[in-house]
């Protein structure tokens, strides 16, 4: 059977991705790509490798797209800056009949709460979080290469492991404040989904936060991850569950569909 489809997007760069993309090439057929992770930085957390040598191998398997698609905006400029060409925007969405502050896990732990959810690894700066001296009680939730090591250096800090659908949601509504310490996400779908729940986050002012969080209502954006911690406090749940319910997956789609182009 011949395959003949109308439309291609290649939705990663790892092996299947330059599979693709070499079909597509040889056979002279149009595609778009998605750019989801800042893969260079996480290499460079990882490995001396210079950014510059990452991005222009990143940039050689998009730029032979018709469309590469991003997050945000800010994720475009920096992309931009590192002269990818084509670049269009694709958001995200929540499910927000499952993420809701309605329902709420018991956790007894000291008030306030700040948590913090998604992949346990070193890219994704928890350390930056966990060594805050705040008030209450810490949680993770998640699992990854750098859970031993963090629960052993943080004995005080709630470690739940992975967490799925209701599961999640429940310990996302049972906190205060989520925060986000990482410096490399290219948007960080779990912050609408804390939003949802009616958590304010606080996070670093950089891609990705900067894009979610509106500053002084869903959330707060400082260097200062403790000062933002301590303000977001204050804010209105309320906001920041208004501010996820504009982010449907239906709106994504329809975003994602408009932006493919004839294989």
């Amino acid at each position: 059977m011949t395959l003949e489809p109308d439309y291609i997007h290649i939705a990663t760069e790892g092996p299947l991705g330059f599979a693709a993309r070499r079909y597509c090439l040889q056979n002279g057929l149009s595609f778009t790509t998605s750019y989801h992770t800042q893969i260079p930085e996480y290499l460079r957390k990882r490995l001396p490798v210079p950014l510059g040598i990452s991005y222009a191998f990143m940039r050689r398997f998009h730029n032979a797209a018709r469309q590469t698609m991003v997050a945000t905006q800010n994720q475009q400029k920096l992309l931009e800056k590192w002269k990818f060409k084509n670049i269009v925007r694709w958001s995200r969405g929540v499910d927000t009949d499952l993420f809701t502050p309605d329902r709420k896990a018991q956790l007894s732990l000291r008030q306030p709460l700040f948590v913090y959810a998604g992949r346990v690894a070193v890219e994704k700066n928890i350390d930056a979080f966990l060594k805050l001296d705040l008030p209450g009680s810490r949680c993770i939730i998640g699992d990854g290469p750098a859970l031993k090591e963090l629960k052993a250096r943080y004995p005080d800090v709630l470690f739940t492991g992975y967490q799925f659908g209701k599961d999640l949601a429940e310990h996302l509504a049972a906190a205060d404040v989520f925060v986000f310490p990482s410096r490399t996400d290219t948007f960080g779908i779990v912050m609408l989904e804390a939003m949802a729940c009616g958590l304010p986050v606080a996070a670093f002012p950089v891609t990705g936060p900067l894009d979610v969080v509106k500053q002084g209502e869903t959330g707060i954006l400082d260097h200062d991850l403790r000062r933002a911690a301590l303000a977001a406090l204050d804010l209105d749940r309320n906001r920041c569950r208004e501010e996820a319910l504009r982010h449907t997956w239906e709106a994504a789609t329809r975003q994602f569909l408009n932006n493919l182009v004839p294989a």
